[in-house]
């Protein structure tokens, strides 16, 4: 941004640039767009503390319409600049912006290595299933069968699970919305109040190249009994309540059920508990069509992070030291040239 100078105002206007927003008409990244906009005044944020960060895609043209700092990386890069960006300053509010080719493909061991380490962070994966700014082709989330340009005779390729890659990377935070659902504020709330790395895949419509993909599950009504929201400490209840997810004891996996009467109880619906990841395993999973999509926060579960770790081991490591270049640069084997 050109002024940096602290504000407090807590409008999403404060977080909207002068740039033209240059994406397809009808795109779902326009719905993402606003609803972080929204959001980050009621996270206590400010700009001048915030840094998006993305790689290359659709979706990371995003740092050009957010007042803040920014970096439009190179594919698959942005976790790598992402680390460097909290390490130098760890008081910095990080964001990155992905999308499914550029996190799980060029990007893939980036990502699971963030994941990984933890760092303090809010990963944003835009899923629309495809490679849009590079005209169609189809992505490592694209469904079998799915025509494109390097597919023209069906994909066969077997399509990666975003939570399930997060969840085996390590990932502490994981979380679903997609991008005209109301409820995706309170997802990015919850990963904001996340410490350490707080993955959310967001589904998101391209009108071009994958157009309606989600819409069984992802329209802005009339799909509501295929959605199952998740919330801590509350039934895992679908379908206005008349449907549940219970757990086959002896299958050892998830099931739904019919709820009569409101009794969930007496159905063995599931209390949704963030920490539990063994089901989180499971709802990540569930194949949609015989099972609603599961959305909200699936798991949350902190531990150390790394930038923590990191400004932690490198206070002790200077403690008492009064810092010497010349005598770092000269250590070890050395030799003169002439």
């Amino acid at each position: 941004m050109n002024d940096m100078t602290p504000i407090t105002k807590g409008s999403p206007k404060d977080w909207e640039t002068d740039q033209e927003v240059r994406w397809c008409p009808g795109c779902g990244d326009y719905a993402i767009l606003k609803a972080v906009q929204r959001t980050m005044p009621e996270l206590g944020s400010t700009p001048e503390n915030t840094v998006f960060i993305s790689g290359i895609g659709c979706s990371s043209r995003f740092p050009y319409y957010m007042e803040t700092y920014g970096f439009h990386t190179i594919h698959g890069r942005a976790p790598a600049v992402a680390t460097g960006v909290k390490l130098a300053n760890p008081d910095l509010d990080v964001w990155i912006i992905t999308g499914d080719g550029d996190a799980l493909s060029i990007g893939g061991n980036h990502t699971m290595h963030l994941l990984r380490r933890n760092l303090d962070c809010q990963i944003m994966l835009f899923n629309n299933e495809i490679y849009g700014l590079t005209k169609g082709q189809y992505s490592p989330t694209s469904r079998v069968g799915t025509t494109s340009p390097t597919t023209p005779f069906g994909s066969v390729d077997r399509p990666a699970t975003p939570c399930a890659f997060a969840l085996g990377s390590g990932a502490r935070f994981v979380a679903r919305g997609f991008d005209v659902s109301k409820n995706l504020p309170e997802v990015l709330k919850a990963a904001h109040a996340h410490k350490g790395a707080a993955f959310i895949e967001i589904f998101q419509n391209c009108i071009v190249y994958n157009k309606d993909v989600f819409e069984e599950f992802a329209i802005p009504k009339g799909a509501e009994d295929h959605q199952l929201w998740l919330y801590d400490g509350e039934p895992m209840l679908f379908a206005k309540g008349t449907k549940g997810i219970a757990l086959d004891v002896e299958a050892l996996n998830l099931k739904v059920v019919d709820v009569v009467d409101g009794d969930w109880q007496a159905a063995g619906v599931i209390v949704h508990n963030v920490a539990n990841r063994s089901i989180a395993h499971m709802l990540v999973e569930m194949p949609f069509g015989e099972f609603p999509m599961a959305l909200g926060v699936l798991y949350d579960d902190p531990r150390p992070t790394f930038d923590a770790a990191i400004t932690e081991q490198n206070a002790k490591l200077s403690e008492g030291k009064v810092p010497d270049l010349q005598k770092l640069i000269s250590k070890g084997q050395t030799w003169t040239v002439e």
